[in-house]
């Protein structure tokens, strides 16, 4: 089965086509990083907008590089959470037209579902059931992943997702946004250990996530800081940056490691942005390496939202016989959930 996958969740327009369900035909992505970098931040309107003008030719240059045409595809997937509402309605309603006026079934997929079956295209893979960690500017969530379209959530962010508050921090620092690769790049140069920033692993049991009060003690570190710049004791920026993203990889690890445990499986999976992090990969494989513990990856373009990994999870879904009606509408916020997202879910 061949399979284009469109995403607007958030401020990439993306579209891919994958055969199989891990071959990849083609991956196209038109970022947005640009237009929101002088914002601090995605402005929901100026993301629906810029969808609306990039969408067709992302599709068409999708179909294009994998040398195929509407006739060739035999379903169309398609993200209706969650996400930004206007940008999620962009993708959805141009994937329905597709759908209609071409007579090819559709599948809406969870944006995090993508995230978890991401992996799937790269050639090694994991067995089920695994450990999933989805990490990136809107979640930071752990699933115990035990076969196709069955999911169960184990953890979650309550307040501000890892990547949200690496922006948040670069933001603080006047580094603009996105915050991931300024803060990574500055970090290198740092001392991870001069500055002892708060880890919140929460309750003893939890495996929720929270980084708002680390956010707020970088805050307050850094205004002090600015003020005796003179007196700090050589303390530079590049420490305050690798000692937070030192707090933030310490408490990802922990809880990644701590589900798995519970569940007594023996792989784990790292997706969505964040799993781009270096720091983050290089700790998670040594803790993972003392523990015999398989870990993997996406390679960096599907970590990031893309259209092929939206192609993957439409797939499995299309070849059970799932199909979205036209009715369906979008969700801002739409959790993974035992079984996935059913069909009478996207009515």
């Amino acid at each position: 089965m061949i399979i284009l996958g469109i995403d607007t969740s958030c401020d990439d327009t993306s579209a891919g086509v994958v055969a199989g369900g891990r071959q990849v035909l083609s991956n196209v992505v038109h970022s947005q990083v640009k237009l929101h970098h002088p914002h601090g931040g995605v402005v929901p309107e100026l993301a629906s907008r810029e969808h609306l003008k990039n969408i067709m030719p992302v599709v068409r240059t999708a179909l294009q590089k994998a040398g195929v045409r509407m006739s060739d595809l035999d379903g169309i997937a398609v993200t209706v959470g969650p996400g930004l509402v206007g940008s999620l309605l962009v993708g959805l309603y141009y994937a329905k037209g597709l759908s209609y006026v071409h007579d090819i079934p559709l599948a809406a997929i969870n944006h995090l579902e993508g995230h978890i079956l991401s992996i799937l295209l790269e050639e090694e893979v994991p067995s089920f059931p695994f450990v999933a960690l989805t990490v990136s500017g809107g979640h930071t969530s752990l699933y115990h992943v035990k076969g196709y379209g069955s999911y169960t959530q184990m953890g979650q962010t309550i307040d501000d997702a890892a990547g949200e508050a690496f922006d948040k921090v670069a933001k603080i620092f006047g580094l603009g946004y996105p915050g991931g690769v300024v803060i990574e790049e500055l970090a290198r140069d740092g001392r991870s250990d001069i500055i002892k920033f708060p880890r919140a692993y929460l309750s003893k049991d939890s495996l929720d996530f929270s980084f708002s009060g680390l956010k707020t003690s970088v805050s307050l570190y850094t205004k002090k800081w600015r003020k005796t710049e003179m007196e700090n004791g050589g303390v530079v920026l590049a420490d305050i940056a690798a000692s937070f993203q030192e707090s933030v990889v310490d408490v990802l690890i922990h809880k990644v490691m701590k589900a798995r445990e519970e569940k007594g499986v023996e792989e784990v999976v790292v997706a969505g942005g964040v799993a781009c992090n270096k720091r983050l990969r290089l700790k998670l494989s040594e803790a993972a390496s003392s523990k015999d513990v398989g870990v993997y990856y996406p390679r960096p373009e599907y970590c990031t939202d893309n259209g092929a990994m939206i192609a993957v999870a439409g797939y499995h879904r299309l070849l059970k016989g799932e199909r979205a009606d036209l009715s369906m509408d979008v969700r801002s916020k739409y959790p993974v959930s035992e079984g996935g997202l059913k069909l009478r879910d996207a009515k």
